[in-house]
């Protein structure tokens, strides 16, 4: 594998990967395509169980649907890239494409952070307003959220990407990752990168340490109040909250680990990489349907209708 000319633009970007033993490349191709089923299975039961439910017609499954989509979109931008790359003799992608994924990536990225934290505010009006609750997060309210949530995952997209373009790529080309990210593409430009590590630290890791330490406060202040003044439907609403507080913190803590720190290379970076683009994902849904009991009932009456349907097809097909 050779570098490109040094007095040339790059035109390619080669990634190291995972690992160099082809059969742990099968293994891990194999692995990880059963994550990306796992995860798109999960997230369509989701959407599909939302907009079917006439139960689940309110705010916080609205977000939730709109959580299982940003997720299905934030895998499909580096798994199926990597997943042929498993069965590639040489990981490459092109520099124009590479800037490409890197504003899917944060494009979808952000607009999880900022959904997060709208669903953190829906249950809090959820727990102190709750008869207004309808009222305050009303349809027009939730669909502004959401549009906003996803034009805030674009603006940080397009800083991010504006970052990059600025500086000059002329000779190394290897990647010590799976996928393009920022913090280790701009490691390969012919330039000093102090100034903009430190506006990556700023946009991305002091940005997510920050809504961090608000979500998780604004959870135990919502937990203290349903302890002490709800009395009905206490265990939903705890099941709720645990539930999002697993969600953000296994979503933040891999962002914080890989942006936060932008000048040292740790060994454990690609570790948190694949839990933050690949496993957080899949877990989602997980999380969302085991500790929901709402959720899971809808789940399994969809399910139940459409096994019937298709027993009732098989039947009229013999007969």
């Amino acid at each position: 594998m050779e570098l490109e000319n040094c007095t040339t633009t790059v035109k390619n970007i080669f990634f190291v990967g995972f690992t160099e033993s082809a059969m742990l490349q099968y293994v891990l191709f194999a692995t990880f395509l059963i994550i990306y089923t796992m995860t798109w299975l999960g997230n369509v039961t989701i959407i599909t169980t939302v907009i079917i439910d006439q139960e689940l017609h309110k705010p916080m499954y609205f977000f939730l649907g709109n959580l299982a989509l940003i997720d299905l979109s934030e895998s499909s931008v580096t798994l199926p890239k990597m997943l042929w790359d498993f069965l590639s003799e040489y990981k490459s992608i092109s520099f124009g494409g590479c800037i490409a994924q890197i504003f899917f990536f944060h494009f979808t990225g952000g607009a999880v952070v900022f959904l997060l934290t709208v669903m953190t505010l829906d249950r809090y009006v959820a727990v102190h307003k709750p008869l207004q609750y309808l009222n305050i997060m009303n349809h027009n309210v939730c669909l502004g959220l959401v549009a906003g949530a996803w034009i805030g995952g674009f603006v940080h997209s397009i800083v991010q990407v504006a970052l990059i373009i600025q500086l000059p790529f002329c000779g190394p080309n290897l990647l010590d990752n799976f996928y393009c990210d920022f913090p280790q593409v701009i490691k390969l430009a012919c330039t000093d990168i102090y100034a903009v590590e430190l506006l990556m630290v700023s946009n991305s890791g002091l940005l997510m340490i920050l809504i961090f330490i608000v979500l998780i406060v604004s959870h135990v202040v919502i937990l203290v109040k349903i302890r002490a003044h709800i009395t009905q439907g206490k265990h939903k609403a705890f099941s709720t909250c645990g539930a999002q507080v697993a969600v953000v913190s296994i979503h933040f803590v891999p962002c914080i680990f890989i942006y936060a720190w932008p000048f040292k290379k740790f060994v454990a970076d690609k570790a948190m990489s694949s839990l933050y683009t690949i496993i957080t994902p899949m877990l989602n849904p997980i999380i969302y349907t085991l500790r929901n009991t709402e959720m899971k009932n809808a789940i399994k009456k969809l399910l139940n209708n459409v096994f019937f349907r298709m027993r009732n097809s098989q039947l009229s097909f013999l007969s």
